[in-house]
């Protein structure tokens, strides 16, 4: 795995030559504390989310909890919320490194093959990953619907502007994405 200060130190031994990119860095240590709050604000809600985000794929798709579907009976429902968290728990790894390394290495090398090989399908996968990456970006902005999550909620309650949590927002987003990627 490769955090930000990492990446650039191989990056630059590659190349054979000294740090050079020191704005990058002196960038992602300013965005720390955002950064950890971003982090905070998913792993405190990712039980919810992960739930909301399999109930959502559910909805949209019956067939998955009637018999012979990839989420009947109980056993196949408990794996798809445990892969569902896993995904959602390496996004947030990716997030608080500022690099999407440990999400390849460890999340997605291999991923859509062995769904495949399991019989595991993965439009409805990727539906629930949009559903947490919809989510994700709410909890960032710190802007969560209480309307649907009632009392389990947890709003982080700092006073954050819209533009600065935006890059936080994109580059979870991005990590999003690259799963969807790898699924698709």
């Amino acid at each position: 795995m490769l955090d930000a200060f990492s990446k650039t130190v191989v990056a630059a031994d590659a190349s054979n030559s000294t740090v050079s990119d020191i704005d990058s860095l002196k960038a992602f240590i300013a965005s720390g504390n955002r950064r950890l709050d971003a982090v905070n604000a998913i792993a405190s809600n990712a039980s919810c989310m992960v739930a909301d985000a399999v109930a959502g794929m559910i909805c949209e798709n019956q067939g998955l909890i009637q018999a012979g579907g990839n989420c009947y009976p109980n056993r196949r429902m408990a794996a798809c919320l445990r892969d569902a968290e896993i995904i959602l728990r390496y996004v947030t790894y990716a997030l608080l490194a500022g690099d999407a390394s440990v999400l390849d290495d460890r999340c997605l090398n291999g991923l859509k093959e062995t769904y495949a090989a399991l019989g595991v399908p993965t439009t409805s996968t990727v539906r629930a990953v949009q559903i947490m990456k919809a989510q994700a970006a709410a909890h960032i902005k710190d802007t969560p619907s209480e309307k649907f999550a009632g009392a389990k909620l947890r709003k982080m309650g700092s006073i954050v502007t819209e533009d600065r949590c935006a890059s936080l927002v994109a580059e979870a987003s991005s990590y999003f994405d690259r799963i969807i990627a790898a699924l698709s």
